[in-house]
């Protein structure tokens, strides 16, 4: 491959037009963060999207990396004088590293190995006639017999043979075109087994591993997530694990390729096929292959972690209510705070719901007081250690007073972890570690996208198998999935935290710093303009952040909208055409007007007018149609509830209401308003063959789902969504 042809093939893999690939590498080489891009670039790059220019970003890497790679091969094998037109030709007509790697295996310099030093011993001649003439008369040893030389240790035909034998195993295991059909004949009819030593048998970590005690699955049919729980039981020294191939048929593959007529030297030439298998080439390919099956499942892993983690900064923001989060324990009491609808702490306390009867009614009375005295409307529970008993509290605090009141079950995954970060401690320094994850629990509904970054997505438990997948490659896709996430919905900048602008498109942790620290300094920021007072923040980081930020009550109502500033002249003439100007966006009447005007402009007859891209015209028209619009609010509200429900109450055959809280490869977990998260196989999820869960349901998705299974021991909940009642479903 050269360098020229890389968007050629990108555009390929894409299926999109090289022009687009053209455009988005270009943007991207002149430092455009992917947001801007996606969002404000669309005339040039055809409309791309975020997850294709991910795509393009991440391929260019790669692709150039490996033209560079083909370059240091093909330099390499010059220096060594053995470079020819025929060579260079098939390394860069090579797309695949493990292609370009098979070929430049025999130049590779290596340890001294037995063909090296069966060379040394002027063995090569003999090699070379045993594997080209393979002679039909004489014998083998009458033959090596002339390669006999003590001075270099060769001191008989056997010694002789074995030294050759020794070359042409190494000349087989280097033949790239050999290696890619075993590679690919290994990759079709291998299987992976597994074993638990029954000495791990009645072990805690080994228990885990039963399922794989004697199992045996062929490696093309494997799911990612079983590779990275095998590879798990693996490095915990619980399973054994190997990879078992039909030898018989991968001699044949080899011998075929070697052996010619009637040959003198065929036994000899078997021998050495089997020699160069299972010593050279079979722990290779092996590696090879375990570690294809782990970057493969790691890839989906993180994939899925992606997609999760979207959905679950994308929901819907319970906005407006008054919230107490409650963070329950036993010991310690539940730790409570209450938050108005800005998310400042209001009040505080701690309630011991579970030291005996004295101690509930107290913890009634006292939350009771508070509920009524700030107006609280929504409780939020966390749904750690405790939280069944915190429901039941709060169910029962509802009804007996009935108060117009819900409460919302909360995955407090990760709070612990904000509660006792650097950022919690500037946040609500004068509020301890406990009351910390009270506030987050509190906020989290109210707008989880800012609560949740703060957290280390890896806390927040809505992924499988995070810690056995590439730290590093996981931590890119968490921050750009964040990234993503952070301005599609937008930012308001004179309230985001300092964690949420590090995620807007050109805005790093230190120029989030000096935002804040500008905005304590001066007051709210009145335009967007304004951000180019604030230190290191630069024309080149405006460009990429304004668009993403909001300013409510900003001077110039586009301040409020995703309409970029470069774009204001041409939003203004747009509004000039209904005979308004930025400032009637903030009359509700005027507004009103344009709203009904707008939905009969025909987008692309106004561009031609106007001489303006149509991407960008239709963006403005939905701008300036929804001033200060949060996209969030299109998605259903979460689910809260009045009433508790138990484990022991729920028999199968029940329908329920749930709200998806994670989502893996096997499955849905799903929420039903207790302490056990319900399961709904792949298989439960419909009636037509699913892929994947990801492609029926999304993370915040509330379904009515079917009861199927309980085994309350082992707390576990079986649900269907397939044998849901149509009736019911509705």
């Amino acid at each position: 491959m050269l360098i020229e042809n890389i968007n050629s093939v990108i555009a390929g893999e894409l299926k999109v037009r090289r022009a687009q690939v053209d455009a988005a590498v270009q943007l991207l080489d002149d430092g455009n963060t992917v947001p801007f891009i996606a969002r404000y670039r669309k005339e040039a790059t055809g409309e791309l999207e975020d997850e294709q220019l991910r795509t393009i970003e991440e391929r260019l890497t790669y692709l150039r990396n490996f033209v560079k790679r083909q370059e240091e091969i093909i330099a390499k094998i010059h220096e060594q004088g053995k470079l020819t037109d025929e060579l260079k030709a098939a390394i860069e007509k090579t797309s695949k590293l493990q292609e370009l790697e098979d070929i430049y295996l025999p130049y590779k310099q290596k340890k001294r190995t037995r063909a090296q030093k069966a060379k040394e011993k002027g063995l090569e001649p003999l090699a070379s006639r045993i594997l080209l003439q393979q002679d039909t008369k004489g014998t083998p040893e009458a033959i090596a017999a002339e390669f006999i030389n003590p001075e270099l240790e060769v001191n008989s035909a056997g010694d002789a043979l074995a030294g050759a034998m020794d070359i042409i195993a190494e000349m087989i295991s280097e033949n790239p075109q050999l290696r890619q059909k075993l590679r690919d004949t290994m990759q079709s009819s291998s299987l992976l087994s597994a074993s638990l030593p029954e000495d791990k048998e009645n072990t805690e970590e080994g228990r885990v591993f039963l399922m794989y005690k004697e199992y045996q699955e062929p490696v093309r049919t494997l799911p990612p997530h079983r590779i990275l729980a095998i590879n798990r039981g693996e490095r915990l020294d619980c399973l054994k694990v190997k990879i078992e191939t039909d030898e018989e048929k991968i001699l044949r593959l080899i011998e075929k390729e070697y052996l010619r007529g009637n040959s003198i030297f065929k036994e000899l030439i078997k021998e050495t096929c089997a020699d160069s298998w299972k010593r050279l080439i079979e722990p290779s390919l092996e590696r090879e292959l375990r570690s294809g099956l782990t970057e493969a499942a790691e890839k989906q892993a993180i994939s899925i972690f992606g997609t999760n983690l979207k959905q679950l900064l994308l929901q819907a923001p319970l906005a407006g209510y008054t919230v107490m989060g409650l963070d329950p324990g036993y010991r310690t009491g539940c730790k409570m705070a209450v938050i108005d609808a800005t998310g400042q702490v209001i009040d505080h306390g701690v309630l011991y719901i579970t030291h005996g009867e004295k101690g509930a009614a107290e913890a009634a009375r006292k939350a009771l007081a508070l509920i009524q005295k700030h107006n609280v409307t929504l409780i939020s529970i966390g749904n750690g250690t405790a939280s069944l008993e915190t429901e039941e509290f709060a169910a029962k605090l509802i009804k007996d007073n009935g108060l117009n009141v819900n409460y919302i079950i909360t995955n407090e995954a990760g709070a612990s972890v904000y509660s006792a970060s650097a950022l919690a401690k500037e946040e609500l320094p004068e509020y301890d570690v406990t009351i910390r994850g009270a506030v987050s629990i509190a906020r989290r509904v109210q707008d989880p996208l800012a609560e949740l970054v703060k957290i280390d997505p890896k806390a927040i438990g809505v992924g499988q198998y995070q810690h056995d997948v590439n730290q590093k490659q996981l931590a890119d896709t968490l921050d750009q999935t964040i990234e993503t996430a952070v301005n599609h919905v937008g930012v308001e900048l004179n309230t985001a935290s300092q964690a949420l602008l590090k995620h807007v498109a050109g805005i790093n942790a230190t120029v989030a710093k000096n935002i804040v620290a500008y905005r304590n300094a001066n007051g709210a920021f009145k335009s967007r303009r304004e951000l180019l007072k604030v230190a290191r923040l630069g024309n080149a980081a405006f460009t990429q952040c304004a668009g993403f930020l909001r300013i409510s009550g900003a001077l110039s109502p586009l301040d409020n909208t995703p309409v970029h500033p470069e774009s204001y002249p041409l939003a203004e003439k747009i509004l000039a055409r209904f005979d308004m100007q930025p400032k009637d966006l903030n009359d509700k009447a005027k507004l009103a007007l344009l709203q009904a005007k707008l939905k009969l402009v025909q987008p692309d007859k106004l561009a031609a007018e106007l001489s303006a891209g149509v991407p960008t015209v239709k963006d403005i028209l939905e701008a300036l149609a929804k001033p200060g619009r949060d996209p969030r609010e299109d998605l259903p509200a979460p689910l809260t509830r009045k009433a508790i429900v138990k484990l022991s109450d729920i028999q199968p055959g029940t329908i329920m209401r749930g709200t998806v809280r994670n989502i893996t490869d096997f499955g849905v977990f799903v929420d039903i308003g207790i302490k056990q998260a319900g399961l709904i196989h792949i298989s439960e999820l419909s009636h037509r063959h699913v892929k994947h869960p990801l492609d029926v349901v999304s993370v915040g998705d509330i379904l009515t789902v079917m009861v199927i299974s309980v085994d309350e021991a082992r707390g576990r909940i079986g649900l269907s969504l397939k044998q849901v009642p149509a009736e019911a479903a509705v």
